[in-house]
């Protein structure tokens, strides 16, 4: 499994928590984690919202209100289209492409 996170720096006591998280918990379980700085990302083609892609054929958007809450029973939305599948895969290849492995990335 690889994730990418999109982060602005300098980042929040939150991303620093998660930070701490990601290395005891996913990248001891074989997770594979990359950070990119936001700045680094300003000329890449994303999605509106922070996504999952599962096996290239199913999109699941997750929609945060302007607090960062998420509420799981209003805030998924599963995608299964292929044009959607395939732009939210591009826009993560091109993201891990230029982001930082975990054990490389220090939080500003």
């Amino acid at each position: 499994m690889r994730r990418a996170r999109i982060v602005s720096e300098p980042v929040s006591e939150y991303i620093k928590f998660e930070y701490d998280v990601t290395g005891r918990h996913n990248i001891a379980a074989g997770e594979e984690v990359r950070w990119l700085p936001r700045r680094k990302a300003a000329d890449l083609a994303l999605p509106g919202a922070d996504c999952w892609v599962i096996d290239d054929e199913i999109v699941i958007f997750n929609h945060f209100d302007g607090n960062g809450n998420w509420d799981p029973a209003t805030s998924m939305d599963v995608r299964t289209e292929p044009a959607v599948a395939k732009l939210c895969g591009s826009a993560f290849e091109a993201v891990w492409e230029r982001a930082v492995p975990h054990t490389e990335y220090r939080p500003l």
